[in-house]
């Protein structure tokens, strides 16, 4: 009986791995399991090879195991592209289409077996011929780790329109029956159910905005932060707000910040190559004090890089693109449920620090589909501090002691005032003198510097002299090493940053207390992450990056490997 078993289902566009995939999630969520399906394709546009890659487990996880045990395909077109991602241990099983021959050998060598099985056959024989093989193929991974077949059935009732639901039950059932005749990999018995959601991070994402009071977001889509958009088109009418599609980034961040101006927390979310092209107006909301958020679904890069793969590799140009001293918020979600949290904690942060806010998010994150325990949310939401009418020359600028001056809404009597890019005076009126630019650029800082984040800067787990710094996606597969490490006696502890900038030194020293070892773990090919500490912490001089570009996922046995190497 296995804690964990994680299978994939791979073919060519249109075959269906990816609805198939989605099912295989919801029969495990509703037969009590965790699961994680991450997803993977070829460059195309449109069509082009495709896996889905699941993980079902007895724990919560957001991470992906050391190797698979089944990978199951419907054709090999292709599919041989994606054997580093899919890696197959000696006691895996493949399982291919009778028709479309041997598997490519890569994902033979290392021993895994092979198993030939009619698909295409047995969807035929579905009452009415009107069976799918990725059907036949779902129930074939259920029956092999051991998914209950009402739990099966159930996700596939729900998947399924109602007039082929029969034709998809008759095709899963088909491939569960052929499950018993190849030896399996079936799961310890579930948890105690709890309450759970099945979400992605990109959704979760989209929901922490509104909680933290966005209420406008323009979007121009993205790989892979287009989902983000996509979910809030629907949820923001429902809760009266408005989403503009704007003809590119550029207008995008304008109109958010347009709209932020007007009163009204606003979001835009993207990629690398869209956040390039917002940075110039970043800078003007730091300048004009206006608060935005941003949602940064990282990818590879750099330009167009790998559009479908992840990556971390847009720490700097969040933390120091922006030309100028111009202060500003990254936040960094270390978890699909995190999403929520973190995302709404940008919101909040951005609206009273009145600066714009980046959320670091990755395509691993963004795009990961998820059973996690449904989070506790805080209801807690700062507004902005705003000006009431004013009989006085009013002040936008004003030089207070925190930094963070009243900002009125266009119309309010008395408060008119210029927002723009110049440097400027108190009352906004644009200034060339250094003495006005250097207690603009002191007020812009103070409100940042002064921030106390309490204990969200970063998540902190364990005790030990071995330390294990990192940030974002490779959390999950970091704290899993590190119970393995645990496990052989051991001691380590685990911190991920949340709050990237501004920088905490002060609750980071304390964090690594008695630390002798600290091992950065980061998806860059530069190790901007261990830099970017060096430059704001006081780290161990024998700090190091574990760090390698994407778009291949860490898997816990390589840090568990480092953790015990010395």
């Amino acid at each position: 009986m296995h804690r964990s078993v994680s299978v994939a289902l791979a073919g060519s566009g249109g075959a269906g791995v990816m609805t198939a995939g989605n099912v295989l999630l919801e029969a495990a969520a509703a037969a009590g399991y965790y699961g994680l399906m991450t997803r993977t394709s070829g460059p195309q546009i449109r069509g082009g090879e495709a896996a889905a890659m699941l993980r079902v487990a007895t724990f919560a996880t957001d991470g992906q195991d050391d190797h698979f045990q089944v990978l199951a395909a419907l054709d090999w077109q292709n599919v041989g592209r994606f054997a580093s991602e899919i890696p197959l241990g000696p006691s895996s099983l493949v399982i291919g289409e009778a028709t479309a021959g041997a598997p490519p050998e890569v994902f033979l060598k290392g021993g895994a077996r092979y198993a030939a099985l009619p698909l295409k056959k047995l969807a035929a024989q579905v009452t009415g011929g009107g069976g799918w093989p990725n059907m036949v193929a779902l129930g074939v991974l259920a029956g092999l780790i051991g998914i209950p077949s009402a739990a099966l059935d159930a996700a596939v009732r729900k998947a399924v329109k109602q007039k082929n639901v029969e034709a998809g039950l008759g095709a899963a059932h088909l491939g569960f029956a052929q499950a018993a005749a190849l030896g399996g990999f079936p799961l310890e018995a579930p948890p105690r159910k709890s309450p759970r959601w099945l979400v992605t991070g990109n959704e979760a994402a989209g929901y922490g905005a509104l909680r933290g009071g966005v209420r406008f977001v323009a979007a121009y889509p993205i790989t892979p932060a287009s989902e983000l958009l996509e979910w809030l088109t629907p949820a923001l009418a429902k809760v009266g707000g408005t989403l503009v599609q704007a003809e590119d980034e550029l207008a995008s961040i304008n109109m958010a910040i347009g709209a932020s101006y007007g009163g009204v927390p606003s979001l835009t979310a993207t990629s690398g190559p869209g956040l390039s092209l917002m940075i110039e107006s970043l800078g003007l909301g730091v300048a004009a004090e206006v608060p935005v958020v941003v949602v940064d679904v990282m990818r590879t890069g750099p330009s167009t890089g790998i559009a479908t793969k992840t990556e971390q590799g847009d720490l700097n140009i969040a933390l120091y693109g922006l030309h100028g001293d111009a202060p500003h918020v990254v936040v960094a979600p270390n978890s699909l449920a995190d999403c929520i949290g973190a995302t709404q904690w940008a919101v909040e942060l951005a609206e009273k620090l009145q600066v714009p806010a980046i959320v670091l998010s990755d395509q691993y994150l963004g795009q990961a589909r998820g059973v996690v325990d449904a989070p506790q949310l805080n209801e807690h939401s700062t507004e902005r501090l705003k000006a009431g009418p004013n009989g006085e020359a009013y002040k936008r600028y004003a030089l207070t002691p925190s930094g963070i001056s009243p900002m009125a809404i266009p119309g309010t009597a008395g408060t008119t005032y210029t927002a723009d890019g110049l440097e400027h005076n108190e009352r906004g009126l644009p200034s060339s003198q250094a003495a006005d630019h250097l207690a603009q650029m002191d007020k812009r800082a103070r409100k940042v510097s002064q921030l106390d984040p309490g204990d969200a800067w970063a998540s902190i787990e364990g005790e030990g002299d071995v330390a294990l710094l990192t940030f974002g996606s490779c959390t999950a597969p970091a704290r899993e090493a590190l119970a393995r490490a645990r496990a052989e006696g051991f001691d380590g502890r685990l911190v991920s940053v949340r709050l990237l900038s501004p920088a905490q030194p002060e609750r980071l020293a304390r964090a690594l207390e008695g630390v002798k070892r600290v091992l950065v773990i980061e998806q860059n090919h530069s190790g901007q992450f261990l830099r970017h500490l060096r430059s704001e912490y006081d780290l161990p001089k024998d700090a190091r990056s574990l760090r390698r570009p994407g778009p291949l996922p860490f898997r816990p046995e390589e840090i568990y490997r480092e953790i015990v190497a010395k």
